[in-house]
C-alpha cells in the first residue's frame, strides 16, 4: 500500500503543479496566452460551417458535453454495479460528477472570457479557463482506462487502450479548440485538472479499500 499511495501522490502533485504553472502564465499574460489567440484565429480561418469535419467537431463536443458526460458516467456506474465492482463504482460517483463541481468552481476563480473571433462557429456566454468539456473527457476516459488497463492481460491491449482514451481526449481538446470557445491553454490546464483530481479519487478510495482488506485479513489471521 506505500508504493501504490507514493505514486498516486506523485500523480497528484504532477498533474497539480501543471495545472499552476498554466494558471500562473495565463493569469500574468505570459507567452502562452500569445500562442492561444494566435491558435484560436488559425482555427477560425480554417473552420467553416457545414463542412464535414465541422459537423464531426460539433458531434463529439456535444456527446462529451454535461449531458453526455453524464449518460456516460451513469451507464459506467450500472456496469461496475451489475458486476459487483464496489470500488470502482465508488470512484466513477464520486470522480465524474466531483470533476464537473470542481470545474464550474475554478472557471468563477479564473473568469477568463471566451475567444472573441469573427462569426463564431460556436457562442457561449459562460467562462473559459479551464474547459468543462476536456476536464470532463480526462476524468472519464481516464478512469475508464485504469478499469479497462486492470482487465485485459497483454501489454500491446493495455498500450491500444490507453491510447484510445488519450486519443478521445485530445479529440474533445481540438474540438473545442476548433469551435472556437476555448483557448489551447484552456484544454491543457483541463487537462492536468482532471488527471489530478481522478488521482485523488483513485488513490483515495483504492487506500481506503486496501486498508479495509489489510483489517480482515487481520482479523483472519489473529482468529
Amino acid at each position: 500500500m506505500g508504493l501504490h499511495f507514493t505514486i498516486g501522490i506523485a500523480l497528484i502533485l504532477c498533474a497539480a503543479l501543471a495545472f499552476s504553472e498554466i494558471a500562473e502564465d495565463v493569469v500574468e499574460g505570459d507567452t502562452i496566452t500569445l500562442i492561444d489567440v494566435q491558435l484560436a484565429h488559425w482555427f477560425r480561418q480554417r473552420a467553416s460551417h457545414g463542412s464535414g469535419f465541422t459537423d464531426a467537431m460539433l458531434l463529439i463536443t456535444h456527446w462529451n458535453g454535461i449531458v453526455g458526460a453524464s449518460i456516460m458516467g451513469v451507464l459506467l456506474a450500472l456496469w461496475f454495479w451489475y458486476r459487483k465492482a464496489h470500488y470502482w463504482l465508488v470512484v466513477t460517483l464520486v470522480a465524474v460528477p466531483g470533476g464537473m463541481l470542481l470545474n464550474v468552481a475554478l472557471k468563477h476563480i479564473f473568469r477568463r472570457a471566451r475567444p472573441s473571433l469573427e462569426d463564431p462557429l460556436l457562442t457561449l456566454s459562460t467562462y473559459s479557463f479551464p474547459s468543462g468539456h476536456t476536464a470532463a473527457a480526462t476524468v472519464f476516459y481516464g478512469l475508464l482506462a485504469c478499469y479497462l488497463v486492470r482487465r485485459v492481460q497483454t501489454w500491446p491491449a493495455r498500450l491500444a487502450v490507453v491510447a484510445g482514451c488519450v486519443l478521445m481526449v485530445m479529440l474533445v481538446a481540438l474540438s473545442r479548440m476548433y469551435l472556437g470557445v476555448h483557448y489551447l491553454s484552456d484544454v491543457l490546464a483541463a487537462s492536468a485538472e482532471g488527471a489530478a483530481w481522478l488521482a485523488v479519487c483513485i488513490t483515495a478510495v483504492s487506500t481506503l479499500h486496501r486498508r479495509r482488506l489489510n483489517r480482515v485479513r487481520g482479523k483472519e489471521v489473529a482468529a
